[in-house]
Protein backbone atom coordinates (compact mmCIF):
# COMPACT_ATOMS: atom_id res chain seq x y z
CA UNK A 1 0.00 0.00 0.00
CA UNK A 2 2.91 2.39 1.09
CA UNK A 3 4.51 2.11 -2.98
CA UNK A 4 0.82 3.16 -4.38
CA UNK A 5 1.12 6.27 -1.68
CA UNK A 6 4.04 7.04 -2.88
CA UNK A 7 3.09 7.11 -6.60
CA UNK A 8 0.19 9.14 -6.02
CA UNK A 9 1.91 11.44 -3.75
CA UNK A 10 4.88 11.75 -6.99
CA UNK A 11 2.18 12.16 -9.81
CA UNK A 12 0.41 15.09 -7.48
CA UNK A 13 3.48 16.61 -7.51
CA UNK A 14 4.76 16.23 -11.09
CA UNK A 15 1.35 17.68 -12.13
CA UNK A 16 1.80 21.07 -9.28
CA UNK A 17 5.26 21.62 -11.13
CA UNK A 18 3.99 21.26 -15.01
CA UNK A 19 1.18 23.26 -14.20
CA UNK A 20 3.56 26.04 -12.56
CA UNK A 21 5.69 25.66 -15.62
CA UNK A 22 2.94 26.48 -17.90
CA UNK A 23 1.59 29.45 -15.98
CA UNK A 24 5.09 30.84 -16.25
CA UNK A 25 5.57 29.97 -19.70
CA UNK A 26 2.36 31.29 -20.52
CA UNK A 27 2.91 34.55 -18.34
CA UNK A 28 6.51 35.03 -21.03
CA UNK A 29 4.33 34.89 -24.11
Amino acid sequence: MNMFDWIGGLGALALLLYLLVALFRAEDF
